[in-house]
């Protein structure tokens, strides 16, 4: 049996949920509910916002826009 290793912006997700005790479910809601922004104008929202690091917001970000978010 083996493992698949996650990789990409998703291997931040375990990091993520730990640290900020909320699922991944929440943060792209928060996202997708924003008004269409740009990458980096959304990762400084998380941080002014929430209080992400800067690795975490990116992660979240990059993963929201690869997967339809506006």
């Amino acid at each position: 049996m083996t493992q698949e290793t996650v990789t990409g912006p998703a291997s931040y997700f375990p990091s993520i949920e730990k640290k900020y005790g909320q699922p991944i479910a929440h943060w792209l809601t928060l996202l997708a509910a924003q008004p269409p922004m740009k990458h980096m104008e959304l990762v400084n929202w998380l941080k002014s916002e929430h209080a992400l690091g800067h690795g975490h917001a990116n992660a979240l970000v990059a993963h929201h826009l690869r997967n339809g978010g506006a």
